[in-house]
């Protein structure tokens, strides 16, 4: 029997072949509507994008190839896998965890992801794939969602993986005292939209159609646990799917994880083998000078990858020829926030007038050395495919001081700005050509892990948010209000718009990507024009690793994965 194709796939090809979907973008969105990535791919061929007219007749003819072209070289053989080994990565930060669904930051997803896995996985092509899940299926309106476990997966305790463990986990997502967000990324449906079909099917019941079911399994925060061994400490019972257990975890120093032996991981390497092909994984922490200790580190041997390098580390590193500097384009941005139930960022003129001071081309050439896109205000980046050029506000100090004024302000207002300290060239580039509109900024910097602890709170601040591959879904998870009329646990500002949000909700269930690209940019301005963040750059996510360390790839998200990953050391 055909593979099921979901009714509105036809349409796509017909937007890819018209030119008005890329063949990544068409892939993508047929395998969010239940295609699997093979047969994707093979439509996509059955589509060919419209090409342009044949060239005049008055242009100069090829030349004719010779016949005796020589044969290209064959290619050199990849080496041969090598399993085992210990693979050391410098990290920052280890911290004390609990539930991984409270996540708050990457970096601390980052060790029990080689734990506990996710429903899904999204490649380095930004394509989303069934990982835990076997395939997913989606109703017409894309408000009911069939999600097929796969069979013969076990637990690192030998526990079956069944539907129980995926309801058990999407329940504490949707439970408010775990304060996961998760809560505010699945709005569009709450715990009881969870029915248990069989013991490998779960259906998920939505109030309102949604285009990116399969990607938001993704979020960092999505690990599924064991429902009978987990009780909000995954510490207590690291119980997980994933490919290596925990044998030590000591805070603010070192993580070691073992390859599974006593349960053998579900899925084999290229060997045949189970996976992974390391013995051990170290994550060893190296404290907040990313920018000089960890690139010393790799350069002297201490260790073999940096988890989640910064640009400074790609700076140092990237003309190093031992070493393997990936930049992988991405949605990752630096915030500069303004909470709007804090005065003087109640008024709206007050935050127009501190975005109006952002010079972004400055920031983005001596803060982030150029590497990225320039920013418009809003949470949507240019690499997602329904990204509306809604034009980039200029500098314009003289405006933003008559905004001021008009706030209340015409002698100018002192506000504490709360930074982590990596970003203090950000900060100080923005108080400076802040002071002529009459904003004087106070720069309270702090390290990374401290600024964790009141990024929620804080005044103005710069935060960090991490790539997702689709336009609409840090929305979901920054603007929005929950059912009651709260801010969703990660709306650090606390602007929520009944107007932003309908049209997210609409732009949540409309798959045709011209016509959801015409919602987002209505979207997009009203967040330019009286939301609560200026955006003046979005970056690259960094890979970097010795060059002995085999794929290791780069990717828009800057997840950390070792189930397939091998070392060639001479």
């Amino acid at each position: 029997m055909g593979e099921h194709k979901h009714r509105w796939i036809p349409e796509l090809q017909e937007q890819l072949r018209q030119g008005k979907l890329t063949r990544r973008e068409f892939i993508r969105f047929a395998t969010l509507l239940g295609a699997s990535v093979t047969a994707a791919t093979a439509m996509a061929a059955c589509a060919p994008q419209a090409t342009p007219a044949p060239a005049a007749a008055t242009a100069t003819p090829r030349p004719a190839q010779p016949t005796n072209t020589p044969v290209p070289p064959t290619p050199t053989p990849a080496p041969a896998i090598k399993r085992g080994g210990s693979l050391k990565a410098a990290t920052y930060g280890i911290g004390r965890v609990d539930h991984p669904a409270r996540y708050s930051w990457v970096s601390h997803s980052q060790s029990t992801r080689q734990v506990a896995e996710y429903l899904t996985w999204i490649d380095e092509k930004n394509i989303t794939h069934p990982y835990l899940l076997e395939k997913w299926e989606a109703s017409d309106d894309l408000k009911t969602w069939d999600l097929t476990l796969r069979k013969g997966v076990k637990f690192n305790n030998g526990d079956d993986f069944t539907a129980d463990d995926v309801v058990f986990t999407m329940k504490e997502w949707f439970d408010k005292e775990v304060g996961s967000s998760m809560l505010g990324l699945m709005s569009y449906m709450t715990a009881d939209g969870i029915e248990k079909v069989d013991s490998h099917k779960v259906r998920l019941h939505l109030n309102s159609g949604q285009l990116a079911v399969p990607e938001h399994m993704y979020h960092y925060p999505a690990q599924i646990m064991n429902h009978r061994t987990f009780e909000g400490d995954f510490l207590k019972a690291p119980i997980g799917t994933g490919p290596y257990t925990f044998a030590e975890y000591s805070e603010g120093e070192r993580v070691v994880l073992k390859r599974r032996t006593d349960v053998p991981y579900w899925k084999n390497g290229e060997d045949g083998k189970p996976l992974p092909y390391l013995d051990e994984v170290i994550y060893v922490d190296l404290g907040e000078d990313r920018g000089t200790t960890h690139p010393a580190a790799l350069q002297s041997g201490q260790v073999d990858v940096i988890s989640e390098p910064i640009l400074e580390a790609f700076l140092a590193l990237r003309d190093d020829p031992k070493i393997n500097c990936i930049a992988a384009p991405s949605g990752s941005v630096n915030v500069m926030r303004m909470r709007v139930d804090v005065e003087p960022f109640t008024d709206n003129r007050v935050r127009q007038a501190l975005k109006l001071c952002q010079r972004r081309d400055k920031i983005r050439e001596l803060a982030y050395y150029s590497i990225g896109d320039i920013g418009q205000d809003c949470h949507v980046a240019p690499i997602h495919p329904e990204f509306c050029d809604i034009g980039t506000p200029e500098y314009n100090p003289e405006k933003a001081k008559q905004l001021l004024a008009e706030a209340g302000y015409p002698n100018g207002v002192d506000i504490e700005f709360t930074v982590a300290n990596n970003y203090i060239p950000h900060a100080e580039i923005l108080k400076a050509d802040a002071e002529p509109a009459g904003f004087r900024l106070q720069i309270n910097s702090m390290p990374i892990g401290s600024y964790w602890d009141v990024w929620t709170e804080c005044t103005l601040g710069i935060t960090n948010w991490s790539h997702r591959p689709l336009g609409i879904m840090v929305p979901s998870l920054a603007y929005i209000a929950d059912e009651t009329g709260k801010p969703v646990p990660w709306n650090e500002t606390r602007w929520v718009d009944a107007e932003f949000t309908a049209l997210l909700r609409e732009a949540e269930g409309t798959l045709d990507i011209e016509k959801r690209r015409q919602i987002m940019c209505k979207l997009q301005k009203i967040q330019q024009d009286r939301g609560s963040v200026g955006i003046p750059c979005f970056y690259a996510t960094f890979f970097i690793s010795a060059k002995y360390v085999k794929n290791f790839v780069g990717n828009p998200n800057p997840y950390d994965y070792f189930t397939d990953t091998w070392l060639d050391k001479a």
